[in-house]
């Protein structure tokens, strides 16, 4: 990698299922103001801005326009990531490496609650041709898959419910998590059918929030902070958008994105080297699924891997100690933030009750949730 890029800045908000007495702008504003504040800029010293922005997830078209204010981002350039924000962290980090801007802030945020038909909105991301006509609940692409990950062997039922059960109680350890739980594996296959095999509890509910990052050059980051978490590496990567072509079996998109992620920070063997990760698991088969297509785990060894303990938080491999989608909330194009953030405080040594001991490298990995096959990685290290 050439050149050195690093977090500096960090500014978050409470999640919650709901903010009625928030407006998004608010939402940006709070969170830019704490991460401007923790490294003493103003938004006069930061060059250029990223946001991470999609109309049909804020209900306003050029959605993005309505943040500059918040962001102190007038008559600054500023440009829009209609992706997840480990995309618009890659865009920043490769901004600072032009050697052209100096300081660049981040933004990502959710107003879900803000929604009344997501159900609806998110069918806007099917075929228009082949599947967005048969009008049906997205969830059923959720169910179709975890039926493919279970027909092959990759884990059981009950493994997947563990998923839950672990994020959520991780969640408990998180005061920001907005779904945070004490639940039993009967708890989960008991729940309400929605798409069999998922049931209610496999599956992230929603939640508003805003996350806001400062990254800089080195010499920056070292003038502004004692303690700047490195940008190793970040990749990404989209499998096919069609239903009827897409592999299946395999999560294509997060080893490609994986890999490009790898190969940029240097590492050889992440499974030895990945201290900690943080990834999606919007449905709870989801996470088996990721890491192992991350290669930090065999293909049919994740499931084993948490009956065995090794993904907990006290566990060599500690997946999702913030609660993940599922106990922090599910968040859309703000999701990979969540992950960032959590990977941030983890190698600051500053994330309380649920810190890992001698964590210096974390992965965050993201997917932009069904139907696209949309997924991004960052490698993060402290030294």
């Amino acid at each position: 990698m050439i050149g050195k890029v690093a977090i500096t800045g960090l500014g978050y908000t409470e999640f919650s299922a709901g903010s009625p007495g928030t407006s998004f702008r608010e939402l940006t504003y709070e969170a830019a103001a704490k991460a401007y504040n923790e490294v003493g800029i103003e938004p006069k010293d930061i060059d250029t801005f990223v946001c991470t922005s999609e109309d049909f997830c804020e209900g306003y078209s050029i959605s993005d326009e309505y943040c500059n204010d918040q962001l102190g981002a007038v008559l600054k350039p500023v440009q829009t990531i209609p992706g997840d924000a480990i995309h618009s962290l890659a865009v920043g980090t490769m901004l600072v490496l032009t050697g052209q801007f100096d300081i660049v802030a981040v933004q990502a945020l959710s107003k879900l609650s803000n929604m009344k038909t997501i159900p609806n909105m998110v069918n806007f991301a099917f075929d228009p041709i082949l599947n967005r006509p048969l009008d049906e609940h997205y969830s059923y692409v959720s169910g179709l898959a975890m039926n493919r990950f279970l027909h092959d062997g990759k884990a059981t039922r009950e493994q997947c419910a563990r998923v839950v059960v672990k994020n959520r109680a991780n969640a408990l350890q998180n005061p920001v998590a907005a779904y945070a739980a004490d639940l039993t594996l009967d708890n989960v296959l008991d729940s309400e059918p929605v798409s069999e095999p998922v049931r209610l509890l496999d599956l992230a509910q929603v939640a508003d929030g805003a996350i806001v990052f400062v990254i800089c050059s080195e010499q920056t980051a070292r003038s502004l902070t004692d303690n700047p978490i490195w940008v190793k590496g970040v990749g990404w990567s989209t499998d096919s958008p069609s239903l009827e072509s897409r592999d299946w079996g395999n999560a294509v998109s997060t080893r490609l994105a994986g890999d490009m992620a790898y190969k940029m920070a240097g590492i050889k063997y992440p499974a030895r080297e990945i201290d900690l990760a943080e990834v999606t698991d919007e449905v709870s088969f989801k996470e088996l699924e990721y890491i192992e297509a991350l290669r930090l785990f065999e293909p049919g060894r994740a499931g084993l891997a948490l009956e065995d303990g090794r993904t907990t938080r006290g566990g060599d491999l500690p997946v999702n100690v913030s609660g993940g989608d599922l106990g922090v909330g599910h968040l859309f194009e703000a999701a990979g933030a969540q992950k960032l953030m959590e990977i941030v405080l983890q190698l600051r040594g500053t994330a309380g009750s649920r810190q890992i001991a001698n964590a210096h490298t974390g992965l965050a990995q993201a997917w932009r949730g069904e139907p696209t096959t949309s997924a991004a990685v960052a490698i993060l290290s402290n030294k």
